[in-house]
Formats: C-alpha cells, structure tokens, sequence
C-alpha cells in the first residue's frame, strides 16, 4: 500500500526549532518493531520509516517476529550500530530493562511507539493513542449494533430491552495497551451489564480470562469455540462479541461459521481495531460491525517530530503527564484521537483519508 504522508504530517516534521539542526545530517535512527504478521505494523514501520528519511536520518528499521530475544538483539545491534535514537513499539513491554540501560549509557533517547515500556527510568516520551478512548469505542461499536446507543455513547429512543448474549476478548496480557482498551470497554458495558440488558453466558468476565497472547488469532479462534461448545450448546444465540483487535476478530469469525453462524439479521455484532483491509472488506460484507481506525501515518509523524526534538535538545509535544506511569515513572506522552469505523461511514473516513483506495476494500 502506497500511502500519502503528507496531508497528516501537519506540515512535516521539520526540526522543531526551525533551523533543522539535529535532523536531515545522516543520523542513524533505530526502529524496532514487534512484527509482521500484522499489516498495521508494517503499514507503521513503513511510515515512520519514510518520514524519518524524509527528515535525511538513516534508518535501521527491524521486525522481531514476536519473539522478545529477538527484539532484545535487533536493539542491542542498533546501539552497536551508533544509532543517535530509538523508537521502539514492543513485543513485551516489561522485557527491555538491561538494553535500555545500555541505551541510556550511551546517552541514546528512547521514544516508545504505541505500547508502553515498562519497569525502566530509560524511557524519553510515549506516542499512542487514547487507548482508554479506543476500548470506550470499541464498547459502544458493539452497544450501537445491537440498537443501544448511537456511535457517540448516546442512549438510542425505543432502544430494545434486551436481553443480548454477548462474549468478550481482551488483548495480550504483555501488552500494556490491552489493560487500558478492557477498562474503557468495561466502563462502558457495565451499565448494560448490571441493568440485564447484556449477559455474559460464559461468564467469563475479567481481564485474565478473556486476555488472547500476542493478540493471536487463531488463540481467538479456539477461546471462541470453546465458549460456543460450552455455554451455546443449548441452541441459545451469541448476539454480541467484543474484540479487541481485527486479526481477534477474524478468529472470532471463523469460529461462529464454523459453528453454523450464517451473516444476517442473527449474525453476531462483532467490534475491532487497527482498519485492516481484511477486516474492512468484512465489515463491507457483513462480517464484522466495526473497527477501530488509528491513524498510523500520524502516530508515526509524532514519533518522528519528538525525535527530532530530542535530538534537537528541545522538548517534544505532549498532551497527557498523569495517565501512563509504567512503574518507574509517569511517562510524558502524546496521544491522539481514533474514529469508529461502520460500513455506512468506510468511505469517509478511510478512501477519503487516502488510506485505503475503493480498488483496495473491492
């Protein structure tokens, strides 16, 4: 996918001081990615890429497959390398204590991209999103398909009494982000949940039970089953599934057709995250009600224009110092806002964002 980093660069980075000092002189940057196996992550290193190298930095751009050693090596070899900074998107946020410290005495700053990392003082600034924000609309996706609250959270006139069978999954238990995506969720359902009009069948209700490892779909898959073995067997319906992510969703998905689900009026309300065409074509088809679309060329523009800043000397934008304490310290961060993502509104706001093409979604 050829994407147009323009129009969300805000201008372009620059240097944020204006004269470009520290940026466009040949520095080496090194990225550090979690993986490919998710298109969001190659559609992020690639943009973060792209616009660093606009910026005339080089770039030492590495996936880790999910595999922490890995990650842990490829990040080693950056600071060997002489990299000037590193941005860094975790596979496990908990893991990188001693190489951050190896990075801090080389006076290497450290930007982390979208997951948090934790348990180190070696950590500059964060560029996320409002991950509380994305769980909030991941919850009302769901409550909107079932006919409860429109897209916003507000209550719906005549909405049906309920009551819905909904199930929930949660993210990677390693993943610093899945705690805030579940809480903003939970918030949001408990009412719903208190008041009968949701019953969660299985009763599987916390974190520990609905958390799927490295986001895995296929853990999705079979978690899914086994609700559907267990707590549906009765020919009662499933009418709502929370998800986390869309490769979780796919999974989910595949286990209702394989149970004998059929799309149409009784096919469950499923939610998402990260737009990925996949998914997209399936909110189209019927499959799946929404997803979650984060902007990736623009989280990317903010890790770029903090590094610049950075390595300018300069403070970095921030907007949020309260919310995201990684157990050292509460680390300065820069979040942006993400949109819910149905059929009626694909057009709007992912073709004429120029992230995805009409040729593409089919």
């Amino acid at each position: 996918m050829v994407v147009s980093l323009a129009a969300c660069s805000q201008g372009g980075s620059g240097g944020s001081g204006g004269d470009g000092e520290g940026a466009g002189s040949g520095q080496l940057v090194g990225v550090a990615m979690p993986t490919k196996s998710s298109e969001r992550w190659i559609q992020d290193g690639d943009a973060v890429k792209e616009q660093l190298e606009a910026e005339g930095f080089k770039v030492d751009l590495q996936y880790a497959e999910d595999d922490i050693p890995t990650q842990v090596s490829q990040i080693e070899n950056m600071i060997t390398k002489g990299a000037e900074a590193l941005i860094i998107a975790s596979i496990d946020g908990t893991t990188l204590t001693q190489v951050l410290q190896d990075a801090a005495d080389a006076d290497i700053p450290v930007i982390a991209y979208d997951r948090l990392i934790r348990d180190t003082e070696n950590v500059s600034y964060y560029a996320s999103f409002d991950n509380y924000k994305v769980g909030v609309q991941q919850a009302n996706s769901v409550l909107n398909g079932l006919g409860l609250v429109d897209l916003e959270g507000a209550p719906v006139d005549g909405a049906p009494e309920g009551p819905f069978n909904i199930e929930m999954f949660a993210g990677s238990p390693d993943d610093n982000n899945a705690t805030f995506f579940w809480d903003g969720a939970q918030d949001t359902l408990k009412p719903f949940i208190d008041a009968g009009t949701l019953v969660v069948k299985s009763g599987q209700t916390s974190f520990e039970q609905a958390a799927t490892l490295r986001w895995d779909g296929e853990t999705a898959q079979k978690r899914m089953e086994n609700i559907l073995t267990s707590s549906y067997s009765d020919g009662t319906q499933v009418d709502g599934v929370l998800s986390p992510y869309d490769g979780i969703s796919r999974g989910i998905i595949s286990a209702l057709t394989d149970a004998g689900y059929a799309t149409g009026e009784e096919w469950p309300i499923i939610s998402g995250q990260d737009a990925e065409l996949d998914s997209v074509k399936a909110i189209n088809s019927g499959e799946q009600f929404a997803t979650i679309f984060k902007d990736t060329r623009k989280l990317a523009t903010a890790a770029v224009e903090m590094t610049v800043a950075v390595l300018n000397d300069e403070e970095p934008e921030v907007n949020n110092t309260e919310d995201y304490d990684n157990g050292s310290f509460v680390v300065p961060s820069y979040l942006l806002d993400s949109q819910i993502v149905v059929k009626d509104n694909i057009t709007e706001v992912l073709v004429d964002s120029g992230y995805w093409t009409e040729e593409e979604i089919g």
